[in-house]
């Protein structure tokens, strides 16, 4: 799918739940150490507390993160992630001692649909490091939070 093509269809709705997936450049697996994960949670963090997003859960896996939350009130979907990934990468970069790009271009959204019960999405994300096989157990994986679980 190009680049494009994820943007075909897409709106943003102010207070509408959005599960994004963002992966990074060649897949390269930047977040399997707690120290590069955490410079990128920090800013995810960061970004919820500013009121663009109300963070519901996320998982961030070794080459990408599934993020779940509904947009700010003047919120645009595709300036969130804009600048989340841009200031990520610029934070990621200073963390490692490094240059270059951290993320691949573009994204890929889905808006919950009405009725669409977000604590199902959630309990669906924090599995994947489950179902990748990375534990066995996913109190034994740092790298996630969700509000109910």
């Amino acid at each position: 799918m190009s680049y494009d093509d994820l943007k075909v269809g897409r709106i943003s709705v102010p207070h509408h739940a959005y599960f994004v997936t963002i992966v990074t450049s060649k897949r390269f697996p930047f977040f399997t150490d707690l120290y590069s994960a955490r410079c990128v949670i920090r800013e995810m963090r960061r970004v919820s507390g500013s009121g663009a997003v109300n963070s519901m859960a996320w998982v961030l896996m070794p080459d990408h993160l599934h993020w779940l939350f509904q947009l700010g009130e003047l919120g645009d979907i595709d300036a969130v992630i804009a600048r989340f990934k841009g200031v990520s990468a610029k934070r990621l970069n200073e963390c490692l001692g490094r240059k270059g790009g951290v993320w691949q271009r573009g994204f890929y959204d889905r808006a919950l649909r009405e009725g669409e019960d977000p604590i199902k999405v959630a309990r669906y994300m924090v599995g994947n490091p489950l179902r990748a096989g990375l534990v066995s157990s996913i109190e034994e994986y740092s790298h996630w939070d969700a509000r109910w679980l």
